[in-house]
């Protein structure tokens, strides 16, 4: 299973993810300006986009195809789903990951008695169970629940539903596989393996991934490097591109000695 990536600028290589039922049309803008410093590689998840899908497949099988179509070494940054991607793409494969960094992301999305700061199990059941029967309409409303308390909700989820556009819709199964991974995925021990720096970054109106759960990453990870974003939710480099942009230069210079 060869995935769609697509590659474009000039400098260090930067691999971006995209979230479930997404594609990376989402990035479009964003990338450019990062363009103007890095080589991006934009990748579509399996059966996202243009990637194909070729059934059921573990959080490992998606980072191998991933890493089958990324450079030899760059920083992965992850958004939502990806970041758990990116993060496992630093796990297997610790020689080609110089860095990560964790857009809205979580090592773990749901609840657990150790871990509050997450979606309660029962609305990602919802989603389970509501796909089956209006995979569309499923998407349509997590796409809602993205912008949540997002100041710029509306305008938000205008202009991403006009991306999502500019690629085929994801495969119903492949949503299904995607869910199944947000609902059954823990990286939180495998975080403490890491060799490779990473940043977090969150917005503290996102209630998929919530800005609490940053004080609780010090647990696994000691030195760990996170901000927040005032007034975004769970897409702030759609809602807040200066800042995220802003962010993600600094952790990249930060990374690179400059």
């Amino acid at each position: 299973m060869t995935l769609m990536a697509e590659t474009w600028g000039e400098g260090r290589d930067l691999v971006m993810l995209h979230g479930w039922g997404m594609n990376s049309s989402v990035w479009s803008d964003f990338a450019d300006g990062l363009a103007e410093q890095y080589r991006i590689t934009l990748i579509d998840l399996p059966g996202h986009g243009h990637s194909p899908f070729r059934g059921q497949q573990s959080l490992a099988a998606w980072t191998e195809a991933c890493l089958a179509v990324a450079p030899e070494s760059a920083v992965w940054l992850g958004w939502s789903l990806g970041s758990m991607v990116a993060l496992q793409a630093a796990h297997l494969a610790p020689a080609r990951v110089s860095g990560v960094m964790v857009l809205a992301g979580m090592p773990r999305f749901v609840q657990a008695e150790d871990w509050p700061h997450a979606m309660a199990p029962h609305i990602l059941d919802l989603f389970v169970h509501a796909l089956g029967d209006d995979h569309r309409g499923t998407l349509e409303r997590f796409l809602a629940l993205q912008m949540l308390g997002s100041a710029l909700a509306k305008e938000t989820l205008r202009n991403l539903k006009q991306r999502l556009r500019e690629r085929p819709d994801p495969h119903p199964e492949a949503l299904q596989n995607g869910l199944d991974l947000l609902k059954r995925t823990d990286l939180r021990a495998a975080l403490k393996e890491l060799d490779c720096p990473t940043a977090w970054l969150y917005g503290d109106r996102d209630t998929l991934a919530p800005a609490a759960a940053a004080g609780l990453l010090h647990r696994w990870l000691p030195e760990v490097s996170s901000q927040v974003i005032a007034g975004a939710a769970h897409t702030p480099f759609l809602s807040h591109p200066t800042e995220t942009r802003q962010a993600v230069n600094r952790f990249l210079e930060k990374l690179h000695g400059r």
